[in-house]
């Protein structure tokens, strides 16, 4: 018989670091479970919820995504088969190219935010409304200064 883990038991001490990289590794769990329950991979997913509330270059794609312009090319050709973006000309400039979510896109997009919405709200439900809010505070200040320090557009 396995035991329980019990309520007696303090949570082990982990350092800032160490805290981070496990709430991370969390998250990618939740998001790679609920990515794959819509055939996809994370980092699909993550290009939907980027094209969800914008329309962009290839270029600028590879740079939030943080990959190599040939990497979110095959992202985007695959995407399109299954009719979740699409590629749209740029008025003006012959050679350049957007790309958008479709309807379908946006759909996936908002389920799968949806079902995470659900499971890390239980998680962050276990802390008190001013704990979340000063977390939510401290994230978002994180967030921030990494996007300045390697300008990546919010």
């Amino acid at each position: 018989m396995t035991a329980s883990p019990s309520a007696d038991v303090p949570p082990p001490e982990l350092n800032l670091t160490d805290a981070l990289v496990q709430l991370s590794f969390i998250v990618q769990a939740v998001l790679g479970r609920l990515a794959g329950d819509e055939g996809l991979s994370v980092t699909q997913l993550r290009m939907l919820a980027v094209l969800d509330d914008r329309e962009i270059g290839m270029r600028q794609l590879a740079g939030i995504l943080e990959l190599e312009k040939s990497s979110v090319t095959g992202l985007v050709d695959r995407a399109e088969r299954r009719g979740l973006v699409q590629r749209v000309a740029v008025p003006g400039n012959r050679r350049a190219v957007h790309v958008t979510v479709t309807s379908a896109g946006r759909a996936v997009v908002h389920q799968v935010r949806e079902a995470i919405d659900a499971e890390l709200g239980q998680l962050a439900a276990t802390l008190s409304d001013s704990r979340q809010d000063a977390f939510r505070r401290t994230i978002e200040s994180l967030i921030h200064h990494y996007a300045t320090e390697h300008a990546i557009p919010l």
